[in-house]
């Protein structure tokens, strides 16, 4: 369909459009514009644009509503969904790269620490895959008459040597490494970035993300991570083969592969290089040839393991794969610290900062390596379990996974243990002090109830309560990197080659029976956490309903572009932003004046599109968010790009033309200038007329002619509420003014 054929007709200039950005929830076109027919009239299925079948004056003047519908960008087909549960942690890590604080000081280290960390998590999916398929399989099932009884599949290559059984297996991490690849290199074709309309545009970091191409970055990451995935899998080999005395031709390749892996974490520390401008592609060509120097390299290793005449070690663990395990758990522990020592050296001092402001890096990448590690463990453990058909006996895999493993799992559950221990506390101790703060908004609110209305305001107050829960969650969010990171760091201890139980009952007094048990348990929680995931993932793909509440944080998660680890899920702002952008130039070219408004994440979009917007389009367009995380959740968690100089600077290119409305009783959005705004009229100051609170709900009992009071509302989206109608009539009666000639 032409462009011309989609329009619905020529524009006047005191048309107004008002176009409708939906929140991380999935909504379709028709509960965005309140209309049972609507028709596209841009973009395609993923991402496209809507209007009724006719025009809309709800209003009495000439507006046409148009909403733009990005709920199918980061989603995909079901075998997709399912395969990025599993790299979740892969897109964790990636966001807290974003999550850096604003000190311009730390960027670069933290940038290279988050990139690091993000590189030991594509090492241990390795690993994890080795773990199986060359530790379990081919070194110990294959070397068992017991393990391959009744097993034809495995059988085949029982008695053949270890070279030749190592060889051949050594295929299956190397599958699951050309996998992540195929996986991190199909995004880019689909979701490839485009351009804003114009080159005027914000130089504030917030205004990049859209704009910036970031496929030549994630490229440059591909083949690093890549490269260092072929090497692991080499060292992994090499280790095995040095054990029972290392030829020249083993050392020699061993320090190729290490020269490997050295080169990838000296690429990923110099920001100047791999953060090089699009048309700068002088460092594509190394890293390219770095990946087909390991891919080259694991060819001659897997050649070298077949062929070499050495005899092998027999029985135990592959050799080498338990000190390279642990050995990594070591690396992570010492960059987490590192990070955390980092974000706090280099943290907002000022005597009004929030506390605990730019942990947040810490944090997701904690959580990440936390939940990495489990995935590793889980995998491991179940395989080992199915291999020794559940009795785990001398004549089966009786070593079982190394250590490392076994403490990985004990330090997830500790770790999860303590936080929800925590996090109940914190409910119970902060509930009165919510439950007084709510109540004194309640009574402002409803000063004179009715009789009868009394259970209807202790709901109320309770949802009140609940909403300002969300303050504490950052808080619990630390305690859990900072218990995750522990968790990462006792794992060393599987270098002593001691167990937990072990440990714990010579020093502590804890019977070997309950931590075993404890083990077991963990083991199994790991287990109904990833079934949980995937059973949410096909929930979530399949039901729209069920989306809404489970698909928020990965909408949230994949807005973020690819800047760390180039295998999580593909950023779905390089078309959103931009294509909002164009579309709003391309109406404001017609002669329309853009009511712009969002909800929730959506005003997330929309806040980053007007700063994409040069000032010839932005001078014609209003601003309405409701249900906003732009002051409450954004600018604690990403500081560097939400702060009051780029609230402020969005303010100034819409000439002020911003209403937020919110809600005391919504969870996630909030204010974003002040709580309490002074009158703007005196203070002079524009951004104190923004905020508009809205009394929710609007009453405690039932209205004449119903039976129900009126609801509570909390994070829902208001186009239908009176207050909504009223504030985008004044945003557009202000957008029909004569416009201001001067700049903006």
């Amino acid at each position: 369909m032409s462009d011309a054929a989609r329009w619905t007709g020529p524009g006047r200039p005191d048309d107004v459009v008002e176009l409708r950005v939906h929140g991380a929830s999935g909504a379709s076109a028709r509960e965005v514009l309140d209309m049972l027919q609507t028709e596209q009239v841009a973009g395609d299925r993923s991402g496209g644009f809507y209007r009724a079948r006719r025009r809309s004056s709800g209003d009495g003047a000439r507006v046409t509503r148009e909403a733009y519908r990005w709920g199918d960008l980061p989603s995909g087909t079901m075998a997709r969904t399912l395969l990025l549960v599993f790299l979740l942690p892969f897109m964790l890590v990636n966001v807290a790269i974003w999550m850096r604080p604003g000190n311009r000081g730390s960027d670069a280290a933290v940038r290279s620490l988050c990139r690091l960390l993000a590189l030991t998590l594509t090492a241990l999916y390795v690993l994890a895959v080795a773990g199986v398929a060359l530790d379990l399989i081919a070194w110990k099932c294959m070397a068992s008459p017991r393990c391959l009884a009744g097993r034809g599949w495995l059988s085949w290559l029982g008695g053949r040597p270890a070279g030749l059984r190592l060889a051949v297996l050594a295929l299956v991490p190397a599958a699951a490494v050309a996998l992540l690849w195929r996986t991190g290199a199909r995004p880019g074709r689909v979701f490839e970035a485009l351009r804003a309309p114009d080159a005027a545009l914000s130089g504030h970091r917030l205004g990049a993300v859209g704009r910036w191409d970031a496929e030549p970055l994630v490229g440059r990451l591909r083949s690093v991570h890549v490269a260092a995935a072929f090497a692991t899998l080499d060292v992994t080999l090499l280790a095995a083969r040095a054990a029972h005395g290392a030829s020249a031709g083993t050392v020699t390749l061993a320090g190729f592969a290490g020269a490997v892996l050295a080169t990838c974490a000296v690429l990923l520390c110099t920001p100047p290089l791999i953060d090089r401008r699009a048309t700068d592609r002088r460092l594509d060509r190394i890293t390219g040839a770095l990946r087909t120097i390991a891919v080259a390299l694991t060819v001659v290793v897997t050649a070298h393991v077949l062929a070499s005449p050495a005899p092998w070690r027999a029985g135990g663990d592959l050799p080498g794969y338990g000190s390279i395990l642990t050995g990594l758990f070591v690396i992570q522990t010492a960059l987490l610290v590192a990070l955390g020592a980092v974000l706090l050296w280099r943290r907002d001092r000022r005597a009004d900062a929030t506390p605990l402001l730019g942990l947040g890096a810490l944090a997701m990448t904690a959580a990440a390596i936390s939940l990495a590690v489990a995935y590793s463990a889980e995998l491991v453990y179940r395989v080992a379990d199915f291999l020794d058909r559940g009795t785990q006996t001398a004549t089966g895999v009786a070593a079982g996974p190394p250590g490392a493993y076994t403490w990985a799992i004990h330090g997830f559950f500790r770790a999860v243990l303590i936080t929800l221990v925590v996090a109940g506390l914190v409910t119970l101790f902060s509930r009165p002090g919510r439950l007084r703060a709510a109540a004194a908004i309640v009574a402002r609110d409803h000063p004179d109830p009715p009789p009868g209305a009394g259970p209807r305001l202790r709901q109320v107050q309770k949802a009140v309560a609940q909403a300002r829960f969300t303050e504490t969650l950052i808080p619990l969010a630390v305690v859990y990197a900072g218990l995750a990171g522990l968790g990462t760091a006792t794992t060393t201890i599987g270098l002593l080659k001691l167990r937990p139980g072990d440990v714990l009952e010579r020093y502590a007094g804890v019977p070997t029976d309950l931590v075993s048990f404890a083990i077991a348990f963990g083991s199994w929680v790991i287990a109904a956490i990833i079934l949980g995931l995937v059973v949410g993932a096909i929930f979530a793909y399949r039901t729209v309903e069920f989306r809404r509440h489970v698909g928020v944080l990965w909408d949230l998660g994949t807005f973020w572009p690819r800047a760390a680890h180039p295998f999580a899920p593909p950023c779905y702002a390089e078309r959103a932003v931009p294509e909002l952008a164009r579309r709003i130039t391309y109406l404001v070219e017609l002669g329309n004046g853009v009511l712009l408004t969002g909800h929730s994440h959506g005003s997330v979009l929309a806040a980053a599109t007007v700063l994409q917007l040069p000032p010839r389009v932005s001078g014609r367009v209003a601003l309405l968010t409701y249900g906003s995380p732009l002051r409450r959740l954004y600018a604690l968690l990403f500081p560097a790009y939400l702060d009051d100089e780029v609230l402020h600077e969005i303010g100034a290119r819409v000439g002020w033309r911003w209403l937020n409305l919110w809600r005391d009783t919504d969870p996630v959005g909030g204010w974003i200038f002040s709580p309490h705004p002074p009158d703007a009229a005196v203070t002079g100051d524009p951004a104190a007329a923004v905020d508009r609170r809205l009394r929710d709900p609007v009453g405690v009992v039932a209205p004449p002619g119903d039976s129900v009071p009126p609801p509570i509302q909390g994070h829902r989206p208001c186009e239908s509420d009176r207050a909504f109608t009223e504030a985008a009539r004044e945003l557009i009666e202000r957008l029909r003014e004569p416009p201001d000639p001067g700049p903006r």
